[in-house]
């Protein structure tokens, strides 16, 4: 019996702490996706000439290029 009174207890501090973070997330304020398009895209857009992901690394710079040598698998 004790063991259903802690597991009881337990599940009402998780459901006060989901209740609690909901009261949070009520007030945040909301916008339409489509009314945050633009602004992500002209973000992403903006950092385009520096992303390494697209623009790629000079091999001077990268320092997973070279003769390091390699990976032997016996």
């Amino acid at each position: 019996i004790a063991s259903l009174d802690v597991e009881s207890c337990l599940d009402k501090e998780i459901l006060k702490m989901e209740l609690d973070q909901l009261k949070k997330e009520v007030n945040t304020p909301r916008t339409a996706v489509s009314a945050n398009c633009t602004d992500t895209v002209s973000f992403v857009e903006g950092l385009l000439p520096n992303d390494p992901l697209i623009k790629g690394v000079p091999d001077d710079k990268n320092p997973y290029k070279g003769d390091k040598g390699g990976c032997i698998i016996t």
